[in-house]
């Protein structure tokens, strides 16, 4: 099967880059989402892009008009899925979304079509019946941003056929992503599994009160390295995600102190606007964050 159409579904921070960096490689993309509001976002994400790539990655005005005539964009699921090899979903980390979305998929999608879901934490087995082709269903997840941290993590779960395992290996490979193949189910895939404790310690020192966020960016940025320290990788990632991530688990193992965490990033981040990177603040101010200035690690 050759893939040469593709829809991603949802227009976020993530989706936007999976369409634009998609795009860029030479396929025709549909960008998907229920709300004209994010449509527009998707589009200054990808003028935003444009430019990125323009003065930082050193490609042509050929290349960039080339990118944006692949690019389309639909508030219509069955018109957006109408001609999908496949469809990348990168809608919200919350389980009755997901599946209310694969429903509504099921329904407009050619039998030709592979799903894939960018979920950072939930399981394709977890809703894989609602798509109705579990075998033709399996996680494609990404990280941010893509062309830089380009991993492709391509996971099975128990019912895909092997068949399309290897068809969205080679599917990451041509939109410039490492494949990364997962043979058994882990939620968190490789990366978050070794990201998500990192993030959560971060927030348990920050959230409790033993030390400021840029200290502990500081610390584990001169300590190991690292371009970007946690609370810069959440600004990236977007404070909702991270909510909805500890609400979900702190309902689920009754962690009081997950659910107050969740709380309170509602409280003082969602609830005050600052979503991250996306809006412009989060723990920092974009599009400078003081964790890129010269002298933020002396």
């Amino acid at each position: 099967m050759e893939i040469k159409n593709v829809t991603i579904a949802g227009a976020g921070v993530l989706g936007s880059q999976i369409a634009w960096q998609t795009a860029f490689m030479g396929f025709n993309v549909v960008v998907y989402d229920p709300f004209e509001e994010s449509i527009e976002k998707s589009k200054a994400f990808h003028k935003g892009f444009a430019d990125l790539f323009l003065n930082k990655r050193n490609v042509s005005q050929q290349q960039i008009d080339e990118t944006n005539k692949r690019l389309s964009y639909s508030t219509n699921l069955k018109e957006a899925v109408a001609n999908a090899d496949l469809v990348s979903e990168s809608v919200p980390e919350v389980m009755d979304i997901k599946k209310s979305f694969y429903n509504d998929l099921a329904k407009f999608a050619p039998e030709k079509t592979i799903f894939t879901s960018n979920s950072s934490t939930m399981l394709p087995s977890s809703y894989a019946q609602e798509t109705g082709r579990p075998e033709k269903f399996l996680a494609l997840h990404f990280a941010n941003p893509v062309w830089d941290a380009n991993v492709g993590e391509v996971m099975m779960h128990d019912g895909t056929d092997p068949k399309y395992f290897d068809i969205v290996l080679k599917f990451a490979e041509d939109i410039g992503m490492v494949p990364i193949p997962i043979h058994k189910e882990q939620s968190g895939y490789v990366l978050n599994t070794l990201l998500v404790p990192l993030l959560s310690s971060a927030q348990y020192l920050y959230f409790n009160g033993v030390s400021d966020f840029e200290s502990i960016d500081k610390t584990w940025m001169i300590s190991t390295g690292a371009k970007f320290g946690p609370f810069g990788i959440i600004d990236m990632i977007g404070l909702q995600t991270v909510y909805h991530i500890a609400l979900m688990n702190g309902e689920k193992t009754q962690n009081k102190l997950m659910i107050d965490r969740a709380a309170k990033i509602k409280a003082e981040f969602i609830d005050e606007g600052k979503m991250g990177m996306s809006t412009g603040e989060g723990f920092y101010k974009y599009p400078n964050p003081k964790y890129l200035d010269p002298d933020f690690l002396k």
